[in-house]
C-alpha cells in the first residue's frame, strides 16, 4: 500500500508532453471536486480541465480558483470551463456527450463521481429509473460509453485514455438476474450493493472491447464530505456528531483525492478494481459471472439508450 506521502510524491511527477483533457462529473463538490483540484494543482492549470455538474455557480467559483494556465488551447476556446448537466436523465447525458464529441479533440482522463443518497424509497425519473442508481451507475455508463471515441483518439496518439468510475469497488454483492435495475427490489441498502456488481461487470466488458484504454472503478473509502448534511435537515444537525465519532475512521476529500489521482495516472490498460488505497481489491465483493457481465451489459445499453 503506498503511502500518502509517496502518492503526492508520484502526483507531483505528472507532466505530460501533451495538454491534456480531462473531465470530472460530479466535479462541483465532494470528492469529485477535490480530484479535479489537485488535478489542476498538478498540472500547474495547464490542461483543459471540464467540470460537469449541476450547480454552475459553484462549478464556476471552483474553476477561479485553479491555477492560471500559461499556455493556450490549440483551439481558442477557455482551457477551464464549466459544463452543466443534470445527470439524472440519459437524455441530458447524451446532450452534454453529443457537445463533447463535436468540439473536443480527445479527452484523456474522464472521472465519475456523481452521486445522491435517497433513502425515501423508489424515486423514479420520467425515464424509468430510480435517480440514486442513475447517478451512481447508468449515468456514469452513459458517459464512458458515448465518449468512447474520444478517449480512443488519445490513445491513437499514444497518450493516456482513462476513465475512472469513483464507486465502491470490492462492496459489491450477488445480483438478481431477473430484475435488473430493481423494478421490484429496490431499497436503499440493495441499490448501494447492487450498483457495484453492475460497475464491476461493465467495466470489465469496457476492457475487454477497448484494450487500448484503462477502466477503473474505484472506492474512496470513508471520506469526510457534505454528503449526509444534504439529505435531511435532521441530517445537517447530526452530521457533525457523525463526523466527530467517525473521524479517526476517516479521511479528508483532499487526501482521499491524492490517492484517487494517483490510481488514476498510474493506472495501465485493461480493466481495473482498486480501494482507497489505489491497491487492487483482488476477489472481494466481486460477483461477476460471464452471464452477469452479458446480462448487465446488454441491460444497461438499452436503458441508456432511452
Amino acid at each position: 500500500m503506498p503511502s500518502l506521502a509517496v502518492a503526492k510524491a508520484a502526483n507531483a511527477k505528472f507532466s505530460p508532453a501533451y495538454l491534456p483533457v480531462a473531465v470530472f462529473v460530479g466535479g462541483t463538490s465532494g470528492i469529485g471536486q477535490s480530484i479535479a483540484e489537485v488535478f489542476a494543482r498538478y498540472t500547474k492549470g495547464n490542461a483543459h480541465i471540464i467540470i460537469c455538474g449541476q450547480n454552475r455557480t459553484k462549478g464556476e467559483s471552483i474553476i477561479a480558483k485553479f491555477p492560471k494556465p500559461t499556455v493556450s488551447s490549440p483551439l481558442g476556446a477557455p482551457l477551464h470551463e464549466f459544463v452543466q448537466c443534470d445527470a439524472t436523465l440519459m437524455k441530458n447525458v447524451g446532450v452534454t456527450t453529443s457537445d463533447l464529441l463535436a468540439r473536443l479533440p480527445k479527452l484523456n482522463f474522464l472521472v465519475l463521481s456523481q452521486d445522491a443518497l435517497n433513502f425515501q424509497g423508489r424515486d423514479e425519473t420520467e425515464e424509468g429509473i430510480a435517480k440514486m442508481m442513475a447517478l451512481k451507475y447508468y449515468s456514469r455508463f452513459k458517459f464512458i460509453n458515448d465518449l468512447l471515441p474520444l478517449l480512443q483518439k488519445a490513445a491513437d496518439a499514444g497518450e493516456d485514455a482513462k476513465a475512472m468510475s469513483v464507486l465502491a469497488a470490492g462492496r459489491g454483492s450477488k445480483i438478481d438476474l431477473d430484475d435488473l435495475g430493481l423494478k421490484n427490489s429496490y431499497g436503499f441498502i440493495n441499490a448501494t450493493l447492487t450498483s457495484p456488481t453492475y460497475t464491476d461487470c461493465t467495466v470489465e466488458e469496457f476492457g475487454a472491447r477497448n484494450p487500448s484504454i484503462a477502466f477503473t472503478h474505484i472506492a474512496p473509502g470513508f471520506v469526510r464530505t457534505p454528503s449526509f448534511s444534504r439529505l435531511h435537515w435532521s441530517m445537517a444537525l447530526l452530521s457533525p456528531i457523525l463526523m466527530g465519532i467517525m473521524y479517526p475512521f476517516s479521511v479528508s476529500s483532499d487526501d482521499c483525492a491524492e490517492y484517487m489521482l494517483y490510481a488514476l495516472l498510474n493506472g495501465d490498460k485493461g480493466a481495473f478494481r482498486k480501494d482507497n488505497h489505489a491497491e487492487n481489491v483482488g476477489e472481494k465483493g466481486y460477483y461477476v459471472t460471464d452471464e452477469a457481465r452479458k446480462a448487465v451489459w446488454e441491460h444497461t445499453l438499452a436503458l441508456t439508450k432511452a
